[in-house]
């Protein structure tokens, strides 16, 4: 699955609109996070850039953003980054996730998840930390997320 969710957004990419079809599928496929219409900026092994644009649902009571959406957005650019990391015959769930709230969060936000250490092999079940960073309009980083994800082997049917 992993190689072909990155060849889907190769390919779809390539086309007017291409980003933002592509998104959409996203979401269709992992319909809870449309709450934060996501736009994927670019997708390459051990990357992953996603913007979420400021909108009134997406904000709390003081007209920031809200801690759960840029948590949302964390999990899905570390989330579609493992996929098109980890080769056809693995898996990935998120374990946990700890987050530092760095600055009040005002405007769109950019978030860009890269692991903490290369993938190397997949033998068995095991941690994968990866690193998401979520950027203001002004480039002035706001939020930082530490996701362990569950990396293990496809089970065979």
């Amino acid at each position: 699955m992993s190689a072909s969710l990155l060849s889907l957004y190769q390919r779809i990419t390539r086309w007017p609109c291409g980003h933002w079809l592509f998104s959409r599928a996203v979401c269709l496929r992992a319909p809870y996070f449309a709450t934060i219409a996501p736009y994927f900026v670019a997708l390459e092994p051990g990357r992953c850039e996603v913007r979420m644009r400021d909108r009134r649902r997406v904000h709390n009571h003081i007209g920031t953003v809200h801690a759960i959406a840029l948590c949302n957005l964390a999990e899905l650019s570390a989330g579609v980054m493992a996929e098109a990391t980890l080769p056809p015959d693995a898996r990935w769930i998120p374990k946990g996730m700890s987050v530092e709230y760095l600055a009040r969060a005002k405007g769109s936000m950019h978030a860009v998840a890269t692991p903490e250490v290369p993938l190397g092999e997949v033998h068995a079940g095991r941690e994968w930390p990866v690193h998401v960073e979520v950027t203001d309009p002004t480039g002035t980083p706001v939020f930082r997320a530490h996701i362990t994800m569950w990396v293990s082997l496809r089970k065979r049917p």
